[in-house]
Formats: structure tokens, C-alpha cells, sequence
């Protein structure tokens, strides 16, 4: 049976390894090391670490996502 290992998506206690800020970013490296990054750290180093890495887990898409408005009360 072949098992295939893929990294888990991020959650909100993930933190960059660089700063401790929320992660949206997860680089996997040959071996199994993950990497956590914040948006900004991430695309500091996005250049010399997506060469080496197995997957890449990238969900700074979030970082635009406008959050839903509160109801309006009546």
C-alpha cells in the first residue's frame, strides 16, 4: 500500500518561524522539515526556498479576504 504525505493546512496557531506572526505559509523540505512563514517573511525568502521544496502550502490569500460586515441592527 502506498501512502502519499501531504502537510496539514495552516491554522490560526501556526506561527512564522522568523517572527512568531501567523503562518500562511508551510515549505516542506526534503526529509520531512517544515518551514512556517508570515506573508512578509515569505516572500522575502519565497525565491531561494521554492527550488527545494517537496510542497509548498501557501494560503496567503487570506491575507486579502475582507472579513464579513456586522449585521446592521434594526
Amino acid at each position: 500500500m502506498a501512502t502519499t504525505l501531504t502537510a496539514p493546512p495552516l491554522s490560526v496557531t501556526d506561527r512564522c518561524d522568523r517572527c512568531n506572526a501567523q503562518a500562511y505559509v508551510r515549505v516542506v523540505l526534503p526529509g520531512g522539515t517544515d518551514l512556517l512563514f508570515c506573508g512578509h517573511h515569505w516572500s522575502r525568502h519565497e525565491e531561494a526556498l521554492r527550488p527545494q521544496a517537496v510542497e509548498i502550502v501557501d494560503e496567503t490569500h487570506r491575507l486579502s479576504t475582507t472579513p464579513a460586515a456586522p449585521p446592521a441592527e434594526a
